[in-house]
């Protein structure tokens, strides 16, 4: 295949996981069950809870936003959900987390309440978010948790196991960033969402500082097979964690793209 064959079409894609959506919906819920989605500000939440909107209405998606502490840009998640107008609650995980890090200091797990490793300060609030999730769906009844994580994500490893990378569906998981970020200008969200530079929001670093590449260059290799300069880099990440997204392998919605890694 050559460069030129891959072709996105946003408002074709878009039409087909609308109609995904409704479809699994359909079977896995009935007309009066709700979506979850966990709100951060960032585009892959955005786009997501978008496409909910047009697939069942606005009365059926409900957003959650999940700070831990302070958030700076919380602002972010209010336009969304604002523009959207869905239902929405805000629940913060502080008190949650300062508590299992306490138990942990208590159990000997650390010296003190300030001694964890980077890995369990970044994915310890990822699964409390998920936990978080699936609360709010057992209290509100008759839910499903949407997953809200990209291709580009999934391929290098990006996302929490068992945290952000759960979910009872995930519409758009075999999308690139790129992509997602076409939908949602085609759906029409404002560009401060869309075109945010992905970050996981606790580090105050963005994805692509903290990976050492571009998912410009990941999605380049996936769609259109071009190696660029850090081509052994994202395919030493990508089967240091495939085994990730072979075992959380979630209904999802399936484009008719080129794909030039198997996941």
């Amino acid at each position: 295949m050559n460069n030129t064959e891959y072709n996105f079409d946003a408002a074709k894609i878009t039409d087909e996981v609308v109609q995904w959506i409704r479809n699994w919906i359909n079977e896995n819920g009935n007309s009066e069950t709700k979506v979850i989605v966990g709100v951060s500000g960032g585009k892959d939440s955005s786009v997501v809870s978008a496409l909910m909107v047009r697939a069942l209405g606005a009365e059926r998606v409900i957003g959650i936003m999940m700070p831990n502490g302070v958030q700076k840009d919380i602002s972010d998640s209010q336009t969304l959900v604002n523009h959207l107008k869905i239902k929405n609650y805000t629940v913060n995980i502080e008190q949650a987390y300062d508590g299992i890090r306490s138990a942990f200091t208590n159990a000997g797990l650390s010296e003190t309440n300030d001694g964890f490793s980077p890995v369990f300060k970044t994915n310890t609030p990822a699964r409390l978010r998920m936990t978080t999730l699936y609360g709010a769906a057992a209290q509100i009844g008759n839910c499903r948790v949407v997953n809200t994580c990209n291709l580009s994500e999934d391929l290098v490893g990006y996302s929490t196991f068992y945290g952000d990378a759960a979910g009872d569906f995930a519409p758009i998981n075999k999308l690139t960033t790129e992509e997602v970020v076409a939908i949602g200008d085609y759906l029409g969200l404002p560009s401060s969402l869309t075109h945010k530079a992905p970050s996981d929001g606790m580090c105050g670093k963005t994805d692509e500082d903290n990976l050492g590449f571009t998912y410009h260059e990941v999605n380049e290799l996936a769609r259109r097979n071009i190696h660029g300069s850090n081509y052994e880099k994202i395919i030493a990440k990508y089967k240091a964690n495939l085994f990730k997204v072979k075992i959380i392998d979630l209904p999802c919605y399936r484009p008719d793209l080129p794909l030039f890694l198997d996941i």
